[in-house]
């Protein structure tokens, strides 16, 4: 009698470098799921809470690669993988590359790990290590690099966050992982602007809080119509707000801000962008033609 029945697999095996607070997240998250780990970081003491939860640590960061197929790098810097890895054997090896970095540094990683036998992915981490390990947070990982290594260990990678695989260029997950960062940074410098104008007034802060999120949330569908007119090259269609009626805004935003003794600085480099695309004759735009102003 044949049994039809799936067969079940394993969890895969792997090797882990760094154990900073979001590497030992990921190695907690892994052991938890039953996988074989190894470990290895520059402070062995690191380590040693996680050889109770079944972690094997290597004396070395060339033994831990050699102790798997599958090799995740979450250290400081490119510098810090340079070090780790100087003495160690990757052929055959399938190297995921954690730690954050510019879409150049994960090229030229890329090319270095090709000509040492291994393939790579490159990893743009979108959460902080309270998300790791809880589906419900809505964290998740860009990779880039190669699609067969991705392929191969898509089950292993989607254990810790959820995984999206953006693309062969190794520099893609990099790119958009700083890309929206970038957006994180300019909202962070509205949100303290706008608490700014408001916390030395009578003003509940915690009344106040809800009021900003939800107009954030409102105005967020933006992304979306941006995207639209760049792929279009159509500025002008449909625009509610244009550029012209944007600028003249501003003045009471300026003003305003004065008015309540707050600085502008974090105003000003977008206002001024926006003053420069007017002068060119592009009042009836929205505000995406400012983009065009930010290539060099």
């Amino acid at each position: 009698m044949t049994d039809n029945a799936p067969q079940k697999t394993s969890p895969t095996p792997l090797t882990l470098l760094g154990l900073g607070a979001m590497g030992t997240t990921l190695a907690r998250t892994w052991l938890a799921a039953g996988h074989p780990l190894t470990v290895w970081n520059r402070t062995p003491a690191r380590a040693e809470p996680l050889v109770a939860h079944g972690a094997r640590t290597a004396p070395t960061a060339a033994e831990a690669v050699a102790a798997n197929e599958l090799v995740v790098l979450c250290l400081l810097d490119d510098a810090s993988v340079e070090e780790a890895l100087a003495d160690a054997d990757l052929t055959g090896k399938d190297l995921v590359d954690l730690t954050t970095g510019t879409p150049a540094r994960a090229r030229a990683r890329a090319a270095w790990a090709r000509e040492r036998g291994a393939r790579f992915l490159d990893g743009g981490i979108m959460a902080v290590p309270p998300m790791i390990g809880a589906p419900e947070s809505g964290g998740y990982v860009f990779y880039s690099g190669s699609p067969a290594a991705f392929d191969a260990h898509r089950q292993t990678l989607t254990v810790p966050a959820g995984a999206r695989y953006v693309g062969e260029d190794p520099g893609f997950a990099a790119l958009q992982d700083v890309a929206l960062l970038s957006a994180m940074t300019g909202m962070f410098a509205g949100l303290s602007h706008a608490f700014a104008l408001v916390r030395k007034e009578d003003i509940d802060l915690l009344e106040f809080a809800p009021l900003l999120a939800e107009w954030l949330v409102a105005m967020a569908p933006a992304a979306q119509t941006t995207a639209g007119e760049l792929t279009s090259g159509d500025y002008t269609t449909g625009v509610v707000s244009n550029l012209a009626m944007m600028v003249a805004g501003n003045t009471t935003l300026l003003r305003t801000a004065e008015e309540q003794g707050v600085s502008s600085e974090l105003l000003l480099p977008f206002m001024d962008l926006m003053e420069r695309r007017l002068k060119d004759g592009h009042g009836d735009e929205s505000t995406t033609g400012v983009i065009e102003l930010l290539h060099r």
